[in-house]
C-alpha cells in the first residue's frame, strides 16, 4: 500500500501501529465487566499515539509539533500504566507487560528524539 502522508513514513509511526496491535491483543484477555472500563480506556490511549503523532506531524508550527508528540508520550505512558493494573488484577500475565516493554521503550525514545528535533530547530 502506497503512503499518502508523511507521518506515515515515520519509523515511530510504524512501531507506534504494531504497540497499538499488541494493546488491543493483550486487552482481548481482560474480562467482559471491563469492556466499558480498562480495556476501553487502555485501546483509547493506545490509539492517541499515533492519531497525535499524525495530528502532530501535520501541524505547521514546531510548537504544535511538539506539543502533540508531548501528548502521544504521555499516552503511552498512560498505557503502560494501565498494563501494570491489569497485572495487579490479574487479567494479564507479568511476561505479557514484559514482552510489550522493548515497545515501550523504543517508543519512548523515539518519541523524545522526535520531540527534540523539533525544539532544536
Amino acid at each position: 500500500m502506497d503512503q499518502l502522508f508523511a507521518f506515515e513514513e515515520l519509523e515511530v509511526y510504524q512501531i507506534a501501529r504494531q504497540y497499538v496491535k499488541n494493546v488491543y491483543l493483550l486487552s482481548e484477555a481482560f474480562p467482559a465487566k471491563e469492556d466499558f472500563a480498562l480495556t476501553s480506556q487502555i485501546r483509547r490511549a493506545a490509539v492517541s499515539i499515533t492519531s497525535n503523532l499524525a495530528e502532530g506531524t501535520s501541524r505547521f508550527s514546531l510548537k504544535d509539533k511538539s506539543h502533540f508528540i508531548e501528548i502521544a508520550y504521555g499516552s503511552l505512558m498512560e498505557t503502560y500504566s494501565q498494563l501494570q493494573v491489569a497485572v495487579d488484577m490479574g487479567y494479564i500475565s507479568e511476561d505479557s507487560v514484559a514482552r510489550i516493554a522493548p515497545f515501550v521503550v523504543e517508543l519512548r525514545n523515539k518519541l523524545s528524539a522526535l520531540r527534540r528535533s523539533y525544539n532544536e530547530k
